[in-house]
Order: C-alpha cells, then sequence, then structure tokens
C-alpha cells in the first residue's frame, strides 16, 4: 500500500503542477511570448490563457504600457567647440511584443545609445545660443530620428525631452553677467522713460499754471483798468459838476510838481507851458485876495484860452484871430541836496 500512496502523491503533486503550468494569466496591458520547443509560437494576450505544460514556456513578459527612461548627462560638443552636459528622458511605449523580443536583444540600451548618438549629430551643427533656445527643434529631430529607428523594433517613441542643458560654469559666469547688465539696462531704460513722462507731465503742468495765470493777470488788468476808468470818469464828472475855475486847477498842479521831482535818476524836467499860466492865474488868485493891483481880473483884451479848445474865432471888429499864448517850454535844473 505504501508505494501505492507514494505513487498517488506524486501524480497529483505532477497534475497540480502542470495545470498551474496550463493555465496562464496576464495582466491588462501585458504580453507574453510563448514558445514551443524554444521556438516562438505565439503571443499572449490579457486574461486567461491555456498552454501546453511541459512543451510551452513562457518566454518573456513585456509591459504594453507607455514607459519613460531618463538617461544620465551625455558631453556634447557644439559647433563653436564649447562642451555641453545634456540630460535626456525618453516616452516610449512597446507595440510589438515579438518584434521587442527578438530583433534586438535590450531595447533599452539600444534607445539610449540612439540617442546618445543622434544627440551629438543634431547639437554638433549647433552654437551654444541656438542649443539654448531651439529645444523645440532638438527634440523634433531626436523623435524623427528615434521614431524611425525604433519602429522595426516594435516600439514607438512618442516623446523625447531635454531635460537639462548645462554649459561650462565660465560660460555660466559670463552667461549670468550678461543677464545682469540686460536687466541693468532694462531698468536704466524703464527709470528714463519714468523721468521723460514725469518731465512731460511737469512742462504741462507748468504751462497751464502760466496760462492760468496770465488769464488772471489780463483779467486782474482789465478789471483794474475798468476801476480806473470808472475812478477816471468819476472825477471827471465831480470836476464838470462842481464847475471847477482856473484856481482849482492851479492848485492841482502845484500838488503834481513834487511828483515830477521823484527819483534820483531825474537831472532834468520838462514842465508843460499850461503850468506856467496855471501859476500866472494863481498868482493873479492871491493878488487879488491880498488887494494888490487889479491881477483879480483878466486883462482887456486878453481872455483865458483853454489849449484843448483850439483857435480862438476870429474878431469882427480888429479883424485878427485871437490866438492862444503858448508859453516856451522851461527846463529847470534839478538842485543837489548836496
Amino acid at each position: 500500500m505504501e508505494p501505492v500512496l507514494i505513487v498517488l502523491v506524486v501524480l497529483v503533486v505532477v497534475a497540480f503542477i502542470a495545470l498551474i503550468k496550463t493555465i496562464q494569466v496576464i495582466p491588462q496591458a501585458s504580453a507574453a511570448i510563448v514558445e514551443r520547443f524554444g521556438r516562438y509560437t505565439r503571443t499572449l494576450g490579457a486574461g486567461l490563457n491555456i498552454v501546453v505544460p511541459f512543451i510551452d514556456t513562457i518566454r518573456n513578459r513585456i509591459d504594453l504600457r507607455e514607459q519613460v527612461v531618463p538617461f544620465p548627462p551625455q558631453p556634447v560638443i557644439t559647433s563653436d567647440n564649447l562642451v555641453v552636459n545634456i540630460d535626456t528622458v525618453i516616452y516610449y511605449q512597446v507595440t510589438d511584443a515579438r518584434a521587442a523580443t527578438y530583433e534586438v536583444a535590450s531595447y533599452i540600451q539600444a534607445i539610449e545609445q540612439l540617442t546618445v548618438t543622434t544627440l551629438r549629430n543634431i547639437i554638433g551643427s549647433m552654437d551654444l545660443e541656438s542649443t539654448l533656445t531651439s529645444r523645440e527643434v532638438i527634440n523634433a529631430g531626436l523623435r524623427g530620428v528615434l521614431d524611425e529607428a525604433t519602429g522595426r523594433w516594435g516600439i514607438r517613441v512618442n516623446r523625447v525631452e531635454l531635460k537639462a542643458i548645462e554649459p561650462p560654469t565660465s560660460i555660466q559666469d559670463s552667461m549670468e553677467k550678461q543677464m545682469r547688465a540686460d536687466r541693468d539696462k532694462r531698468a536704466a531704460i524703464l527709470t528714463a522713460e519714468g523721468s521723460r513722462q514725469a518731465a512731460i507731465l511737469r512742462a504741462e503742468g507748468e504751462k497751464q499754471a502760466a496760462v492760468l495765470q496770465a488769464e488772471g493777470e489780463a483779467q486782474a488788468a482789465v478789471l483794474r483798468a475798468d476801476g480806473e476808468a470808472a475812478a477816471i470818469r468819476t472825477v471827471f464828472e465831480a470836476i464838470h459838476e462842481g464847475d471847477a475855475d482856473q484856481k482849482l486847477l492851479a492848485y492841482q498842479y502845484l500838488q503834481t510838481l513834487p511828483e515830477l521831482a521823484k527819483g534820483d535818476s531825474n537831472k532834468l524836467w520838462i514842465i508843460p507851458s499850461e503850468v506856467g499860466d496855471a501859476l500866472k492865474g494863481l498868482g493873479g488868485a492871491f493878488t487879488g485876495l491880498t488887494g494888490g493891483g487889479n491881477g483879480a481880473a483878466p486883462a482887456a483884451g486878453r481872455v483865458p484860452v483853454d489849449p484843448a479848445a483850439g483857435p480862438r474865432p476870429v474878431d469882427t471888429d480888429t479883424k485878427s484871430a485871437a490866438r492862444p499864448r503858448v508859453e516856451p517850454t522851461r527846463e529847470y535844473p534839478k538842485l543837489d541836496p548836496e
């Protein structure tokens, strides 16, 4: 009985192992390569699959999802003989599990080496400035070359990104100085623009203030002139209403004379001829008041003449024109107080 029991146990174990090898469960977005006696037979998809135990074997399980592989920095020489280190990131996806298994030994290593060589070819035809500012061009060039080469490997390259471009330290210092100079330049330009705008606004303000001040002064001058005109009109009307005589006018002349002598620069006085007539009339008035002579009345045949009244009419008896007496202009030297 014991040998039979042992055989039964062995058979159960073998059946269990065979069952395990027969039923293959493949996860979603995965594929498995099946070989029979070392030869490719089929590719298992996601789900439950049945294989022949001890005859069919699972050669490789491949993830069909998109993969991200970062590559270490690679030194690349630009066209202006500068060495830059470039980090790249590849996004790829396996589309054919059989080709990825049998067409290339290690598609990850193959993609990395192809990326390095293609990157050196692209960067070698560009200078440093173009390299730093043409990431999209470099990405498009890498993707085109990689997608064409990896297509027969059953791999599709979706994206290629340059993670970092590191120029030499000396070049970095020069670039920092250049950027600092550019920032200082922009700051100086902005400051100059601000000063210019402030000057323009200040000039416009001063212009408006000057215009307003001139308008105010003009209005003040008009009002002042109107006031003086009204004052002169009032004085003129008061004189005519009061019927001022020659004595009052002579007294006003005497009050005006001190005003002529004001000022240190006045060396010569010009007195109108009417002042002499006014002084004579005033002297006659004082003589009449003191009782001396007959100067209170004007001499016969002499008529007081107003210079502004024009020529006198012709006398019918003497047939001669009564012309106003014109006194010559007298110049009186100014006495020096010293």
